[in-house]
């Protein structure tokens, strides 16, 4: 065995025994035989994709199904004395369908049923294979195949474990909304070869960088198909058009809806984002399209890709694993460990339920979910609990499972979500183990329909970044009405949206109403390292909570320890939404984010009070600076003001993100290197009379090679190239813009990302854009304050509503101890302008006991508008944050 897995091993059982955790004490004895410290016994499985079904299943007479394996093992497990062990030789296992493993499948007398594979050599998969390729006639660089025999439909296509893009492009023509679909300005579409095969996806952006906001809340992104398109009338499938369009809103409260979850119907006029799934769009190598009534998939290969010898895998199945217990015959004391779970897909959004999305990858469904689903007391008929609105499923799934466990596994190129804890989980792990390149949630703790809640699921020494890659308002790590949950020691880095989304059903606040009571209590988060998050989505958080987390504070929500930094996106590192209750944000570490790194003051609706719903923030090291004191329930004590990392004890930093014995698999490269995914949500504004200011998300999917830069170009009505400009990961980081020369014309902007393997396809273009001169300063920031410590101090604004006639892409700061400037720039910069949101940021060096004055004034591309000013005294002794107005 390899020195870092047998360290892992030991870690794995020294953890289990030292919690406590029931019916892990076993996990010694197979930590024992695996080393050969015991003899194997005859019950083992032996299992081989070159074994044959009719064998006996030992070490010389392997069976070759993962299904006869556990029949043999349905079989032996009544009277265990020992773990058994099903011994999976390195390769491919297949499947159509689902490993349904019932109570029957469970270990006993205190011992477990172990799948144990090789690593990476060991993938159970639900791809088939796609061969034959040729090119067409007539279309340069196209190819095609013949769809592997049984392969109907699917969403994901893989060449050498490199994920393909479903063609995609702009509208073609324009789209004016109507009751079940959109009347188009031509008929162009009609004429497609397959138009209910396209998909109509709907992403919000920031609509002051001339980027459209359709969705239904920038935390979403849904998906619907065509129906029908005839001549200029497009239908759209349903129930997914009504879902997304038909949401119940209050008749006394203009706009708010009664899922009080986002719009009541698509914005910007439903128009869509873009449109997917379709031959015509075929036109940018990565791309791929599988023509179902022809049965033929098409591919557009990327440099350096030959068909003739790539492993081209086609996501077929929709479940790999599934462990289908109840409460009364819980599925039980498994493990499944070393092994890859991959190639599989999810059908579902492409056929009439589509994708109407409400948050974290829950759905509203069915023929009138719009006017019943999870609206419970709200409306005649709504179905109960408040919010229990469809979650995705797992590609790997468990409901009533106790003591199963994963560690040392891999989840990538998976279609839904990967790994799906659901209803009735306990006493469960999952460890040591990769979630990447997954088009939904990495993994899904418990739900919110009111069933039986998971407990004492521990989530801990994981590396989950590179998701979602389909569905972008899914998280890492997705936790809802759970017990004595503990999510540790992981790593989440480069996501979409947020990292850990924990809590469900507290949006009644918006009407004054107390959160959905729930079974959740005594959860933690604590000692994980999250960065780069929030990458394509807005209002999120690293660590997002919404709800009752508990009875009180010393059962609610633990969030401790955390090390939490760059978001991109609109939104906080510890985000304590709507009904946020008895939640502890104690001792993390937590910086760079957009504009705050707490939020936590919510009404507490439970009674008459008036109070804020009880939250404690305390002794954390961050830049928002907030000073100490009690609102009404909300206590902040004890935090403390890092201008740098040297401000925070390295004990803490260190005891973030994966353990030691965990570290290799930073190391592990899942699929073949390639170049990344293309940059999303491109947005424009003038810079001037002959040149645009262009931001977008960066790329959070690299190709396994970091982005190393970006180039953005510039076309004219007629598609022509009129202008080139490059950046490099790092300046763009800091910045969150590229300057770019064009003519005084109208022009579109796509952007690509490039790393040691090359350049990506472009990303979708930006809406058309003239430059024009500015002359008009933007006005002076408002409410300026300084939160200050002995040696540092946070600078807070607003950011001024008049930005006369270009946008704010920057701010100086003054600081009167004779410094130069402080150039302020930042995604930040460009989000909290459009939201009105407060920005702050951290001064130090500064001297004890020393009064200060600072000012702070917005910069555009007509130059450094005026400032606004503020005075402030540090002190040795002065309590930590300090506010002093002007």
């Amino acid at each position: 065995m390899p020195t870092h897995r047998r360290a892992a091993l030991v870690t794995l059982v020294a953890s289990a025994l030292a919690l406590g955790t029931p019916g892990l004490a076993a996990s010694a004895a197979a930590g024992r035989a695996e080393t050969g410290a015991t003899a194997k016994v005859s019950s083992d499985v032996y299992v081989s994709p070159t074994g044959d079904d009719h064998a006996a299943g030992t070490a010389r007479s392997p069976v070759r199904t993962l299904d006869r394996a556990r029949d043999l093992v349905r079989a032996r497990a009544a009277g265990l004395r020992a773990d058994l062990t099903v011994h999976l030789a390195p390769g491919t296992y297949r499947r159509t369908g689902p490993l349904v493993l019932d109570a029957r499948d469970s270990g006993g007398n205190g011992h477990r049923v172990i799948w144990q594979g090789t690593g990476d050599a060991t993938l159970i998969s639900g791809g088939r294979r796609v061969t034959g390729w040729r090119r067409v006639p007539g279309r340069a660089g196209l190819w095609s195949a013949p769809a592997p025999r049984g392969l109907l439909d699917t969403r994901q296509l893989y060449v050498d474990g490199v994920r393909a893009q479903r063609a995609r492009g702009a509208v073609p023509v324009t789209l004016t909304q109507t009751a079940t679909g959109y009347t188009a300005s031509s008929d162009t579409i009609a004429h497609w070869k397959h138009p209910a095969d396209a998909e109509f996806v709907y992403t919000s952006g920031e609509a002051l960088w001339n980027v459209e906001r359709n969705g239904l809340g920038q935390w979403t992104e849904p998906r619907c198909r065509v129906a029908a398109a005839e001549g200029t009338t497009i239908t759209m499938t349903q129930p997914c058009w009504d879902n997304s369009n038909k949401r119940v809103e209050f008749p006394d409260i203009p706009g708010r809806t009664v899922s009080m979850v986002g719009p009541g119907k698509l914005t910007d006029g439903g128009k869509p984002s873009y449109v997917e799934n379709a031959y015509e769009l075929l036109d940018q190598p990565g791309e791929w399209y599988l023509d179902k009534s022809a049965h033929r998939v098409y591919y557009l290969p990327r440099k350096g890709e030959r068909l003739s010898r790539a492993d081209v895998e086609a996501a077929a199945a929709e479940k790999l694993v599934e462990g289908r217990g109840t409460a009364d015959a819980p599925v039980h004391d498994i493990v499944f460990r070393d092994i890859e779970f991959g190639y599989a897909t999810w059908l579902t959004p492409s056929g009439p339920e589509g994708f109407s999305e409400i948050q974290a990858g829950y759905t509203v469904t069915g023929d009138r979910g719009w006017a019943t689903q999870g609206l419970c007391q709200y409306v005649e008929g709504g179905t109960c609990p408040f919010a229990s609105w469809t979650k995705m499923p797992g590609n790997v799934s468990f409901a009533y499972g106790q003591r199963i466990g994963f560690a040392d596994d891999v989840f990538a190129h998976l279609g839904a979500s990967g790994l799906e804890l659901g209803a009735g989980t306990a006493d469960s792990t999952v460890s040591g183990s990769i979630f990447t390149d997954i088009s939904g949630n990495g993994v899904e703790i418990g739900g919110v329909d009111g069933q039986t809640p998971a407990s004492g699921v521990q989530v801990t020494d994981n590396h989950l970044y590179g998701l979602p890659r389909e569905y972008h308002g899914a998280v890492a790590i997705l936790n809802g009405y759970t017990q004595h949950d503990t999510i540790a020691h992981n790593q989440i880095d480069h996501v979409g949206y947020s990292a850990v989304s924990l809590g469900w059903g507290g949006w009644p606040d918006k009407i004054g109403d107390p959160a959905t009571p729930n079974p959740s209590h005594d959860n933690t988060v604590r000692n994980n390292l999250i960065h780069d998050y929030m990458q394509m989505l807005d209002d999120g958080g690293g660590v997002y909570t919404q709800g009752l987390t508990g009875t009180s504070l010393a059962d609610g929500e633990k969030v401790t320890g955390n090390v939490i930094h760059d978001q991109w996106g609109l939104g906080k590192s510890v985000y304590t939404d709507n009904g946020c209750t008895y939640e502890t944000v104690e001792g993390n570490v937590l910086y760079h984010a957009s504009y705050a790194n707490v939020a936590s003051r919510h009404t507490d609706y439970r009674d008459g009070l008036g109070n804020n719903d009880p939250t404690l923030v305390k002794d954390n090291w961050w830049e928002e600076g907030t000073a100490d004191g009690d609102n009404k329930g909300l206590v902040t004590t004890g935090n403390q003001i890092m201008a740098g990392l040297s401000d925070v004890p390295a004990a803490v930093l260190d005891a973030a993100g994966l353990e030691p014995a965990y570290r290799h698999l930073l190391d592990r490269r899942i699929g073949a290197v390639s170049v990344p995914e293309a940059p999303s949500r491109v947005g424009t504004g003038t810079a001037g009379a002959d040149a645009l200011w262009v931001t977008f998300n960066p790329t959070f999917a690299d190709g396994g090679s970091p982005v190393t830069g970006y180039t953005a170009r510039a076309y004219d009505t007629a598609g022509r190239q009129v202008g080139e400009a490059s950046v490099s990961a790092a300046e763009f980081k800091r910045t969150a813009l590229i300057r770019l020369g064009v003519p005084a014309t109208p022009v579109t902007v796509t952007v690509t990302a490039r790393n040691a393997h090359g350049e990506s396809a472009p990303s979708l273009a930006s809406a058309p854009l003239a430059p024009t001169a500015a002359h008009t300063l933007p006005a002076a920031p408002t409410g300026p304050k300084l939160r200050t410590a002995a040696t540092a101090a946070t600078l807070a604004w607003t950011p001024p509503t008049d930005t006369g006639d270009a946008r704010v892409t920057g701010y100086r700061v003054t600081v009167s101890d004779g410094r130069d400037p402080v150039e302020v720039t930042g995604r930040d910069v460009l989000v909290t302008q459009a939201s009105a949101k407060g920005m702050f940021r951290v001064i130090g060096g500064l001297l004890p006991g020393t009064r200060y004055t600072v000012t702070v004034a917005a910069v555009t591309a007509a130059g450094v508008g005026p400032a606004a000013t503020v005075t402030a005294t540090t002190g040795s002794t002065a309590p930590q944050g300090q506010v002093v107005g002007n």
